[in-house]
């Protein structure tokens, strides 16, 4: 299986404390062994970086950068994904994030239907959320 990686996958597969921790970390060795792969954005691992290392400390920002994200294919956002999530956030009625609605973009671009997440909006944007 083939499954975006987003923000609160993250931080909760490297947060001991969160309260998805477990499941985060029995869902990431599912999709490893599955043989399937995780793709992000440079925009979630921006988000994530500054997430972790505000919470966790920069020992967790090594592990995120050398251990978590060294392993995931990354999306470089283009020009025209970021334009075309902007047009989508100034007309959202419902506040959703820059960083999700250039995940949306990335995951329709893609073909990617499964979201490794623990944020509803994907759910309610028609992704599959995993787990």
């Amino acid at each position: 299986m083939i499954a975006f990686l987003d923000t609160s996958a993250v931080f909760a597969s490297l947060d001991t404390a969160d309260q998805d921790h477990d499941r985060a970390v029995a869902v990431w060795r599912e999709i490893e062994q599955s043989g399937g792969g995780l793709v992000t954005h440079n925009y979630v691992a921006l988000e994530a970086t500054a997430l972790v290392q505000r919470r966790l400390g920069m020992d967790a920002v090594r592990a995120l950068h050398e251990k978590v994200l060294s392993s995931v294919a990354t999306v470089w956002i283009t020009e025209h994904v970021h334009e075309r999530a902007v047009a989508k956030l100034l007309y959202s009625p419902r506040g959703l994030s820059l960083v999700n609605l250039v995940s949306f973009e990335v995951m329709r671009d893609c073909k990617i239907r499964n979201a490794f997440s623990f944020d509803g909006d994907f759910a309610a944007h028609g992704f599959t959320l995993v787990p």
